[in-house]
């Protein structure tokens, strides 16, 4: 469960730091998140599914992390329907999900389509070619934000487990 957590919040981290201001120092992945201000929804989601001390921790980790707006994609209720108490276990699967244990950077992959095993436990397929990353049909829109406890991929699509 710690695990889990970590991996949450370096999803949630990832995000932010990607869209907002790069400091000269790296923060973990749920500092990062937090100070690029687009991943309020991802932060509040880490928050609610109890990860941030797991994605604070000492990883490393690659979260796919998507934005306030990839979430806004999702159907109508959908993000306030995951966050309520009685669906924790459903918010923390779907979290886990765009977390990949280990340091995996766009370069690790360039060229190669391949299966990646996420926290959450089932494997996401990566696309990696001449047009860009794909992660289960999720665009790539910002890779290698670096934390200092892995790496954070903003991505333009909420993924879901199978």
């Amino acid at each position: 469960m710690t695990r889990i957590r970590t991996l949450l919040a370096a999803t949630a981290v990832a995000s932010s730091f990607a869209l907002g201001a790069i400091s000269a120092k790296a923060a973990d992945i749920v500092d990062t998140a937090v100070a690029a201000g687009s991943f309020k929804t991802l932060v509040t989601a880490v928050q609610a599914a109890g990860l941030v001390d797991t994605l604070k921790g000492k990883g490393p980790f690659t979260v796919f992390a998507p934005t306030d707006e990839a979430f806004a994609k999702l159907p109508a209720g959908t993000v306030e329907d995951l966050l309520k108490p009685e669906n924790k276990e459903r918010l923390v699967a779907v979290l886990t999900y765009h977390v990949v244990p280990g340091k995996v950077m766009a370069a690790d992959i360039a060229g190669k389509e391949t299966m990646a095993k996420t926290a959450e436990g089932s494997e996401a397929r990566i696309v990696a070619d001449e047009s860009g990353v794909m992660i289960d049909g999720a665009k790539v829109v910002t890779a290698d934000v670096a934390a200092d406890n892995g790496v954070i991929h903003v991505i333009d699509n909420v993924i879901l487990p199978k």
